[in-house]
Protein backbone atom coordinates (compact mmCIF):
# COMPACT_ATOMS: atom_id res chain seq x y z
CA UNK A 1 0.00 0.00 0.00
CA UNK A 2 1.35 3.44 -0.90
CA UNK A 3 1.61 5.61 2.21
CA UNK A 4 2.24 8.85 0.31
CA UNK A 5 -0.42 11.16 -1.08
CA UNK A 6 0.67 13.68 -3.73
CA UNK A 7 -0.35 17.22 -2.79
CA UNK A 8 -0.05 20.26 -5.05
CA UNK A 9 0.30 23.66 -3.43
CA UNK A 10 -2.53 26.09 -4.33
CA UNK A 11 -1.27 29.63 -4.90
CA UNK A 12 -2.39 32.85 -6.46
CA UNK A 13 -2.94 32.61 -10.22
CA UNK A 14 0.10 34.55 -11.31
CA UNK A 15 2.42 33.18 -13.96
CA UNK A 16 5.60 33.20 -11.83
CA UNK A 17 4.09 31.23 -8.94
CA UNK A 18 2.41 28.77 -11.27
CA UNK A 19 5.73 28.10 -12.95
CA UNK A 20 7.42 27.39 -9.61
CA UNK A 21 4.71 25.04 -8.30
CA UNK A 22 5.90 21.48 -7.82
CA UNK A 23 4.05 18.48 -6.44
CA UNK A 24 4.76 17.78 -2.78
CA UNK A 25 4.30 14.64 -0.74
CA UNK A 26 3.06 14.22 2.81
CA UNK A 27 3.94 11.11 4.79
CA UNK A 28 0.89 9.44 6.31
CA UNK A 29 2.97 7.17 8.53
CA UNK A 30 6.03 9.03 9.73
CA UNK A 31 8.63 7.22 11.77
CA UNK A 32 9.03 8.35 15.34
CA UNK A 33 11.60 11.05 15.97
CA UNK A 34 13.47 10.65 19.22
CA UNK A 35 12.81 13.45 21.68
CA UNK A 36 15.80 14.79 23.57
CA UNK A 37 14.35 16.48 26.62
CA UNK A 38 16.35 19.39 27.98
CA UNK A 39 16.73 19.53 31.75
CA UNK A 40 15.28 22.63 33.38
CA UNK A 41 14.83 23.79 36.95
CA UNK A 42 12.10 25.95 38.36
CA UNK A 43 9.17 26.31 40.71
CA UNK A 44 6.93 23.65 39.17
CA UNK A 45 9.81 21.21 38.84
CA UNK A 46 10.42 21.49 42.58
CA UNK A 47 6.75 20.68 43.15
CA UNK A 48 7.04 17.65 40.87
CA UNK A 49 10.22 16.49 42.55
CA UNK A 50 8.40 16.50 45.88
CA UNK A 51 5.36 14.67 44.48
CA UNK A 52 7.44 12.11 42.58
CA UNK A 53 9.66 11.47 45.62
CA UNK A 54 6.61 10.96 47.83
CA UNK A 55 4.97 8.60 45.33
CA UNK A 56 8.14 6.55 44.82
CA UNK A 57 8.71 6.37 48.57
CA UNK A 58 5.17 5.09 49.10
CA UNK A 59 5.39 2.59 46.25
CA UNK A 60 8.74 1.10 47.25
CA UNK A 61 8.21 1.45 51.00
CA UNK A 62 4.65 0.51 51.91
CA UNK A 63 5.06 -3.16 50.97
CA UNK A 64 7.75 -3.45 53.69
CA UNK A 65 5.62 -1.97 56.48
CA UNK A 66 4.03 -4.44 58.89
CA UNK A 67 1.59 -3.94 61.76
CA UNK A 68 1.56 -6.62 64.47
CA UNK A 69 3.41 -8.91 62.10
CA UNK A 70 0.93 -8.42 59.24
CA UNK A 71 1.69 -6.44 56.05
CA UNK A 72 0.13 -3.00 55.90
CA UNK A 73 -0.92 -3.67 52.28
CA UNK A 74 -1.23 -7.21 50.97
CA UNK A 75 -3.37 -8.76 48.25
CA UNK A 76 -3.56 -12.46 49.11
CA UNK A 77 -5.16 -13.89 45.98
CA UNK A 78 -5.10 -17.59 46.97
CA UNK A 79 -6.85 -16.79 50.25
CA UNK A 80 -9.03 -14.15 48.56
CA UNK A 81 -8.08 -11.73 51.34
CA UNK A 82 -7.03 -8.14 50.71
CA UNK A 83 -5.42 -6.08 53.46
CA UNK A 84 -5.40 -2.30 53.04
CA UNK A 85 -3.87 -0.24 55.84
CA UNK A 86 -4.78 -2.82 58.46
CA UNK A 87 -8.37 -3.38 57.24
CA UNK A 88 -9.13 -6.77 55.73
CA UNK A 89 -11.46 -6.93 52.73
CA UNK A 90 -13.00 -10.03 51.19
CA UNK A 91 -14.66 -10.81 47.84
CA UNK A 92 -17.97 -10.28 49.64
CA UNK A 93 -16.98 -6.61 49.98
CA UNK A 94 -17.21 -6.12 46.22
CA UNK A 95 -19.63 -3.23 46.74
CA UNK A 96 -16.95 -1.31 48.62
CA UNK A 97 -14.50 -1.89 45.77
CA UNK A 98 -17.02 -0.61 43.22
CA UNK A 99 -17.67 2.53 45.27
CA UNK A 100 -13.92 3.07 45.73
CA UNK A 101 -13.41 2.92 41.96
CA UNK A 102 -16.24 5.43 41.47
CA UNK A 103 -14.53 7.74 43.98
CA UNK A 104 -11.24 7.49 42.09
CA UNK A 105 -12.89 8.11 38.72
CA UNK A 106 -14.96 11.12 39.74
CA UNK A 107 -12.10 12.48 41.83
CA UNK A 108 -10.01 12.50 38.67
CA UNK A 109 -12.85 14.06 36.66
CA UNK A 110 -13.42 16.75 39.29
CA UNK A 111 -9.76 17.72 39.51
CA UNK A 112 -9.43 17.71 35.72
CA UNK A 113 -12.44 19.98 35.21
CA UNK A 114 -10.84 22.53 37.53
CA UNK A 115 -7.09 22.18 37.05
CA UNK A 116 -6.61 20.33 33.77
CA UNK A 117 -4.21 17.41 33.50
CA UNK A 118 -2.41 17.79 36.82
CA UNK A 119 -2.75 14.02 37.28
CA UNK A 120 -0.77 13.36 34.11
CA UNK A 121 1.88 15.94 34.92
CA UNK A 122 2.51 15.15 38.57
CA UNK A 123 1.08 11.76 39.60
CA UNK A 124 0.65 9.38 36.66
CA UNK A 125 2.92 6.30 37.00
CA UNK A 126 3.99 6.69 33.37
CA UNK A 127 5.15 10.24 34.14
CA UNK A 128 6.83 9.22 37.41
CA UNK A 129 8.89 6.43 35.89
CA UNK A 130 9.60 8.28 32.63
CA UNK A 131 11.08 11.19 34.59
CA UNK A 132 13.14 8.75 36.65
CA UNK A 133 14.50 7.14 33.49
CA UNK A 134 15.21 10.55 31.95
CA UNK A 135 17.01 11.60 35.14
CA UNK A 136 19.27 8.53 34.90
CA UNK A 137 19.87 9.23 31.21
CA UNK A 138 20.83 12.84 31.98
CA UNK A 139 23.26 11.77 34.71
CA UNK A 140 24.99 9.18 32.52
CA UNK A 141 24.95 10.60 28.97
CA UNK A 142 24.97 14.30 29.79
CA UNK A 143 22.90 17.28 28.70
CA UNK A 144 20.54 17.42 25.74
CA UNK A 145 23.21 18.60 23.30
CA UNK A 146 25.65 15.99 24.59
CA UNK A 147 23.10 13.22 24.07
CA UNK A 148 22.33 14.37 20.53
CA UNK A 149 26.04 14.50 19.76
CA UNK A 150 26.62 11.07 21.35
CA UNK A 151 23.89 9.42 19.25
CA UNK A 152 25.38 10.85 16.05
CA UNK A 153 28.85 9.53 16.84
CA UNK A 154 30.00 6.15 15.52
CA UNK A 155 30.21 3.34 18.02
CA UNK A 156 33.23 3.67 20.28
CA UNK A 157 34.31 2.34 23.66
CA UNK A 158 33.09 5.47 25.40
CA UNK A 159 29.72 5.40 23.64
CA UNK A 160 29.28 1.67 24.30
CA UNK A 161 30.15 2.14 27.97
CA UNK A 162 27.66 4.99 28.44
CA UNK A 163 24.86 3.19 26.60
CA UNK A 164 25.50 -0.04 28.51
CA UNK A 165 25.57 1.81 31.84
CA UNK A 166 22.34 3.64 31.00
CA UNK A 167 20.42 0.53 30.03
CA UNK A 168 21.79 -1.37 33.02
CA UNK A 169 20.53 1.35 35.36
CA UNK A 170 17.17 1.28 33.58
CA UNK A 171 16.91 -2.49 33.96
CA UNK A 172 17.85 -2.33 37.65
CA UNK A 173 15.15 0.28 38.31
CA UNK A 174 12.66 -1.73 36.24
CA UNK A 175 13.56 -4.89 38.15
CA UNK A 176 13.06 -3.13 41.49
CA UNK A 177 9.71 -1.90 40.19
CA UNK A 178 8.58 -5.35 39.11
CA UNK A 179 9.73 -7.06 42.29
CA UNK A 180 8.04 -4.43 44.45
CA UNK A 181 4.78 -4.82 42.53
CA UNK A 182 4.80 -8.58 43.05
CA UNK A 183 5.71 -7.89 46.70
CA UNK A 184 2.22 -6.56 47.28
CA UNK A 185 0.85 -10.03 46.39
CA UNK A 186 3.72 -12.23 47.60
CA UNK A 187 5.10 -11.11 51.01
CA UNK A 188 8.07 -8.94 50.06
CA UNK A 189 10.44 -10.24 52.73
CA UNK A 190 9.84 -13.84 51.70
CA UNK A 191 10.03 -12.89 48.03
CA UNK A 192 13.35 -11.09 48.45
CA UNK A 193 14.84 -13.93 50.47
CA UNK A 194 13.61 -16.62 48.09
CA UNK A 195 14.64 -14.67 45.02
CA UNK A 196 18.19 -13.91 46.03
CA UNK A 197 18.79 -17.38 47.46
CA UNK A 198 17.37 -18.92 44.27
CA UNK A 199 14.87 -20.90 46.32
CA UNK A 200 11.70 -19.33 44.96
CA UNK A 201 9.28 -22.03 43.86
CA UNK A 202 6.41 -19.89 42.54
CA UNK A 203 6.54 -19.80 38.77
CA UNK A 204 3.78 -17.18 38.75
CA UNK A 205 5.89 -14.83 40.90
CA UNK A 206 8.89 -15.20 38.57
CA UNK A 207 6.71 -14.63 35.51
CA UNK A 208 5.15 -11.44 36.86
CA UNK A 209 8.49 -10.04 38.03
CA UNK A 210 9.90 -10.55 34.53
CA UNK A 211 6.73 -9.19 32.93
CA UNK A 212 6.62 -5.96 34.94
CA UNK A 213 10.39 -5.50 34.63
CA UNK A 214 10.15 -5.61 30.83
CA UNK A 215 6.95 -3.52 30.79
CA UNK A 216 8.59 -0.79 32.89
CA UNK A 217 11.80 -0.87 30.87
CA UNK A 218 9.96 -0.62 27.55
CA UNK A 219 7.29 1.91 28.55
CA UNK A 220 9.47 4.32 30.53
CA UNK A 221 12.74 3.79 28.67
CA UNK A 222 11.76 3.37 25.04
CA UNK A 223 8.14 4.31 24.41
CA UNK A 224 7.75 7.19 26.86
CA UNK A 225 5.57 9.83 25.18
CA UNK A 226 4.15 7.19 22.79
CA UNK A 227 2.29 5.66 25.74
CA UNK A 228 0.66 9.03 26.46
CA UNK A 229 -0.08 9.81 22.82
CA UNK A 230 -1.30 6.46 21.50
CA UNK A 231 -1.95 4.04 24.38
CA UNK A 232 -3.52 6.10 27.17
CA UNK A 233 -7.25 6.80 26.59
CA UNK A 234 -7.26 9.71 29.04
CA UNK A 235 -5.64 12.03 26.51
CA UNK A 236 -8.51 11.35 24.11
CA UNK A 237 -11.51 12.05 26.33
CA UNK A 238 -10.04 14.79 28.54
CA UNK A 239 -11.60 17.46 26.31
CA UNK A 240 -15.03 16.36 27.53
CA UNK A 241 -14.09 17.61 31.02
CA UNK A 242 -12.57 20.90 29.85
CA UNK A 243 -14.31 24.25 29.52
CA UNK A 244 -13.24 27.89 29.30
CA UNK A 245 -12.74 28.06 33.09
CA UNK A 246 -10.45 25.03 33.32
CA UNK A 247 -6.84 25.83 34.16
CA UNK A 248 -4.55 24.82 31.33
CA UNK A 249 -0.96 25.50 30.39
CA UNK A 250 -1.17 28.14 27.69
CA UNK A 251 0.84 30.65 25.75
CA UNK A 252 -0.23 34.31 25.97
CA UNK A 253 -0.53 34.98 22.27
CA UNK A 254 -1.47 38.64 22.70
CA UNK A 255 1.62 39.35 24.74
CA UNK A 256 4.10 37.15 22.89
CA UNK A 257 3.35 37.95 19.25
CA UNK A 258 4.91 38.84 16.94
CA UNK A 259 7.79 36.72 18.16
CA UNK A 260 11.41 37.15 17.19
CA UNK A 261 14.96 37.09 18.50
CA UNK A 262 16.58 40.26 19.80
CA UNK A 263 19.34 41.40 22.10
CA UNK A 264 18.62 42.03 25.75
CA UNK A 265 18.81 45.84 25.45
CA UNK A 266 17.34 46.23 21.99
CA UNK A 267 14.22 48.32 21.54
CA UNK A 268 11.77 46.58 19.28
CA UNK A 269 8.10 46.35 18.40
CA UNK A 270 8.18 42.56 18.72
CA UNK A 271 6.29 40.68 21.38
CA UNK A 272 7.89 39.19 24.47
CA UNK A 273 8.53 35.78 22.85
CA UNK A 274 12.17 35.71 21.73
CA UNK A 275 11.57 32.52 19.72
CA UNK A 276 14.30 30.64 21.59
CA UNK A 277 12.41 27.30 21.33
CA UNK A 278 13.47 26.31 24.85
CA UNK A 279 9.82 25.56 25.62
CA UNK A 280 9.91 22.98 22.80
CA UNK A 281 13.24 21.51 23.88
CA UNK A 282 12.02 20.77 27.43
CA UNK A 283 8.66 19.26 26.38
CA UNK A 284 8.61 15.48 26.99
CA UNK A 285 6.04 14.99 24.21
CA UNK A 286 7.80 17.26 21.71
CA UNK A 287 5.00 19.78 21.10
CA UNK A 288 5.13 23.55 20.73
CA UNK A 289 2.81 24.99 23.36
CA UNK A 290 2.66 28.21 21.35
CA UNK A 291 0.45 26.42 18.82
CA UNK A 292 -2.37 26.34 21.38
CA UNK A 293 -3.99 23.65 23.53
CA UNK A 294 -3.13 20.15 22.26
CA UNK A 295 -4.13 16.73 23.49
CA UNK A 296 -0.45 15.74 23.60
CA UNK A 297 0.19 18.22 26.45
CA UNK A 298 0.43 16.30 29.73
CA UNK A 299 0.47 19.42 31.94
CA UNK A 300 3.99 18.89 33.28
CA UNK A 301 4.74 22.68 33.32
CA UNK A 302 8.30 22.20 32.07
CA UNK A 303 7.62 24.85 29.42
CA UNK A 304 6.48 27.30 32.11
CA UNK A 305 9.73 27.01 34.04
CA UNK A 306 11.74 27.18 30.81
CA UNK A 307 9.96 30.30 29.58
CA UNK A 308 10.14 31.98 32.98
CA UNK A 309 13.91 31.46 33.06
CA UNK A 310 14.23 33.19 29.67
CA UNK A 311 11.91 36.04 30.69
CA UNK A 312 14.03 36.53 33.80
CA UNK A 313 17.18 36.78 31.71
CA UNK A 314 15.52 39.31 29.40
CA UNK A 315 14.13 41.33 32.36
CA UNK A 316 10.59 40.67 31.07
CA UNK A 317 7.66 39.80 33.33
CA UNK A 318 7.20 36.08 33.91
CA UNK A 319 4.08 34.26 32.83
CA UNK A 320 4.27 34.38 29.05
CA UNK A 321 3.53 30.66 29.33
CA UNK A 322 1.52 29.96 32.46
CA UNK A 323 -1.39 28.18 34.06
CA UNK A 324 -4.48 30.09 33.01
CA UNK A 325 -8.03 29.53 31.85
CA UNK A 326 -9.02 29.78 28.23
CA UNK A 327 -10.94 32.97 29.03
CA UNK A 328 -7.91 34.59 30.60
CA UNK A 329 -5.65 33.76 27.65
CA UNK A 330 -8.20 35.27 25.28
CA UNK A 331 -8.66 38.36 27.50
CA UNK A 332 -12.30 37.52 28.12
CA UNK A 333 -14.01 38.65 31.35
CA UNK A 334 -13.69 36.10 34.13
CA UNK A 335 -17.31 36.34 35.21
CA UNK A 336 -19.39 33.87 33.28
CA UNK A 337 -21.55 30.82 33.53
CA UNK A 338 -21.45 28.55 36.53
CA UNK A 339 -19.18 25.56 36.00
CA UNK A 340 -21.97 22.99 36.22
CA UNK A 341 -19.69 20.22 35.01
CA UNK A 342 -17.30 20.65 37.93
CA UNK A 343 -20.21 21.00 40.35
CA UNK A 344 -21.72 17.76 39.04
CA UNK A 345 -18.45 15.89 39.38
CA UNK A 346 -17.95 17.31 42.88
CA UNK A 347 -21.43 16.35 44.07
CA UNK A 348 -21.07 12.83 42.65
CA UNK A 349 -17.67 12.51 44.32
CA UNK A 350 -19.10 13.66 47.65
CA UNK A 351 -22.04 11.24 47.38
CA UNK A 352 -19.71 8.35 46.57
CA UNK A 353 -17.46 9.19 49.54
CA UNK A 354 -20.46 9.31 51.89
CA UNK A 355 -21.76 6.01 50.49
CA UNK A 356 -18.33 4.43 50.99
CA UNK A 357 -18.12 5.55 54.63
CA UNK A 358 -21.65 4.33 55.36
CA UNK A 359 -21.02 0.97 53.67
CA UNK A 360 -17.71 0.60 55.52
CA UNK A 361 -19.35 1.32 58.87
CA UNK A 362 -22.22 -1.10 58.21
CA UNK A 363 -19.98 -3.82 56.80
CA UNK A 364 -20.68 -7.05 58.72
CA UNK A 365 -17.66 -8.28 60.67
CA UNK A 366 -18.84 -11.88 60.47
CA UNK A 367 -20.04 -13.55 57.28
CA UNK A 368 -21.30 -17.03 56.55
CA UNK A 369 -21.36 -19.06 53.34
CA UNK A 370 -23.05 -22.46 53.16
CA UNK A 371 -22.11 -25.07 50.57
CA UNK A 372 -24.36 -28.09 50.28
CA UNK A 373 -22.79 -31.48 49.45
CA UNK A 374 -23.51 -31.97 45.78
CA UNK A 375 -22.22 -35.53 45.74
CA UNK A 376 -25.55 -36.91 47.03
CA UNK A 377 -29.06 -35.53 47.35
CA UNK A 378 -29.46 -37.09 50.78
CA UNK A 379 -28.49 -40.11 52.84
CA UNK A 380 -30.50 -42.50 55.02
CA UNK A 381 -28.86 -43.32 58.35
CA UNK A 382 -29.08 -46.64 60.14
CA UNK A 383 -31.80 -45.14 62.35
CA UNK A 384 -33.90 -44.28 59.28
CA UNK A 385 -33.13 -40.54 59.48
CA UNK A 386 -32.73 -38.41 56.35
CA UNK A 387 -29.32 -36.69 56.40
CA UNK A 388 -27.91 -33.80 54.37
CA UNK A 389 -24.24 -32.74 54.52
CA UNK A 390 -23.01 -29.15 54.38
CA UNK A 391 -19.82 -27.15 54.65
CA UNK A 392 -20.02 -23.88 56.54
CA UNK A 393 -17.43 -21.16 55.80
CA UNK A 394 -17.22 -18.65 58.62
CA UNK A 395 -15.34 -15.44 57.87
CA UNK A 396 -14.10 -13.49 60.88
CA UNK A 397 -13.36 -9.93 59.76
CA UNK A 398 -12.59 -8.78 63.28
CA UNK A 399 -9.03 -8.20 64.48
CA UNK A 400 -9.36 -10.66 67.39
CA UNK A 401 -10.08 -14.38 67.63
CA UNK A 402 -13.70 -15.26 68.32
CA UNK A 403 -15.84 -18.26 69.28
CA UNK A 404 -19.02 -19.05 67.35
CA UNK A 405 -22.00 -21.36 67.78
CA UNK A 406 -24.13 -22.72 64.91
CA UNK A 407 -27.94 -22.74 64.83
CA UNK A 408 -30.57 -23.72 62.25
CA UNK A 409 -34.09 -22.51 61.58
CA UNK A 410 -36.90 -23.56 59.25
CA UNK A 411 -36.74 -27.29 59.92
CA UNK A 412 -37.15 -29.55 62.93
CA UNK A 413 -34.00 -31.65 62.82
CA UNK A 414 -30.87 -32.67 64.67
CA UNK A 415 -27.76 -30.56 63.97
CA UNK A 416 -24.47 -32.43 64.14
CA UNK A 417 -21.91 -29.60 64.59
CA UNK A 418 -19.32 -28.56 67.18
CA UNK A 419 -20.70 -26.64 70.14
CA UNK A 420 -18.03 -23.96 69.77
CA UNK A 421 -16.02 -23.00 66.70
CA UNK A 422 -12.87 -20.93 67.09
CA UNK A 423 -12.04 -18.59 64.20
CA UNK A 424 -8.83 -16.55 64.13
CA UNK A 425 -8.84 -12.89 63.03
CA UNK A 426 -9.05 -12.65 59.26
CA UNK A 427 -9.53 -16.42 58.91
CA UNK A 428 -11.99 -18.31 56.73
CA UNK A 429 -12.89 -21.42 58.75
CA UNK A 430 -14.53 -24.35 56.94
CA UNK A 431 -16.69 -26.58 59.13
CA UNK A 432 -18.34 -29.78 57.80
CA UNK A 433 -21.63 -30.67 59.47
CA UNK A 434 -24.83 -32.57 58.84
CA UNK A 435 -28.52 -32.29 59.62
CA UNK A 436 -30.65 -35.37 60.36
CA UNK A 437 -34.45 -35.18 60.10
CA UNK A 438 -37.14 -37.75 60.85
CA UNK A 439 -38.87 -38.55 57.49
CA UNK A 440 -42.23 -38.16 59.21
CA UNK A 441 -41.45 -34.49 59.84
CA UNK A 442 -40.66 -33.72 56.22
CA UNK A 443 -43.68 -32.11 54.60
CA UNK A 444 -42.00 -31.64 51.22
CA UNK A 445 -39.08 -33.08 49.30
CA UNK A 446 -37.35 -29.69 49.53
CA UNK A 447 -37.32 -27.56 52.65
CA UNK A 448 -35.86 -24.06 52.99
CA UNK A 449 -33.54 -23.76 55.97
CA UNK A 450 -31.44 -20.99 57.47
CA UNK A 451 -28.02 -21.39 59.07
CA UNK A 452 -26.94 -18.87 61.66
CA UNK A 453 -23.65 -18.36 63.48
CA UNK A 454 -23.50 -16.28 66.64
CA UNK A 455 -20.47 -14.79 68.33
CA UNK A 456 -20.10 -15.77 71.99
CA UNK A 457 -18.19 -12.59 72.85
CA UNK A 458 -20.31 -10.12 70.88
CA UNK A 459 -24.05 -10.92 70.67
CA UNK A 460 -24.44 -8.35 67.90
CA UNK A 461 -22.10 -10.29 65.61
CA UNK A 462 -24.53 -12.62 63.86
CA UNK A 463 -24.37 -13.95 60.32
CA UNK A 464 -26.88 -16.09 58.45
CA UNK A 465 -27.18 -17.88 55.12
CA UNK A 466 -30.02 -19.75 53.43
CA UNK A 467 -29.85 -23.25 51.96
CA UNK A 468 -32.04 -26.26 51.25
CA UNK A 469 -32.71 -29.64 52.83
CA UNK A 470 -33.55 -32.39 50.36
CA UNK A 471 -35.55 -35.53 51.11
CA UNK A 472 -37.32 -38.33 49.22
CA UNK A 473 -39.43 -37.19 46.29
CA UNK A 474 -42.31 -39.67 46.92
CA UNK A 475 -45.19 -38.42 49.07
Amino acid sequence: MNSKIPVTEISEPDIEKKASNKPQTIELYQSRKKIYVREIKGFFQRIRNVSLSALLLMYFGLCWVTVNGNPLIHFDLPARKFTLFGTVFWPQDFTLLAIALIICAFGLFFITSLFGRVWCGYSCPQTVWSFMFMWLEERIEGSRNQRIKLDKQPLSKQKFFKKALKHTSWLLLAFATGMTFVGYFYPIRELTSDLFTLSISSGAAIFWIVFFTLATYINAGWLREQVCLHMCPYARFQSVMFNEDTLIIGYDHNRGEPRGSRSKKAKTDLGDCVDCNVCVQVCPTGIDIRDGLQYECIGCALCIDACDSIMEQMNYPKGLIRYASGKELENKPKAGKVNFRAIGYGLTLLAAMIAFMVALQQRPLVELDVLRDRGALYQVSGMGMIENNYVLKIINKRKVEDQFSVHIAGIDGELNAPESISVAPGEVRSIPLSIAVDPKRLLNSTEEITFEVRSKSDPASIASSDSRFLGPAYR
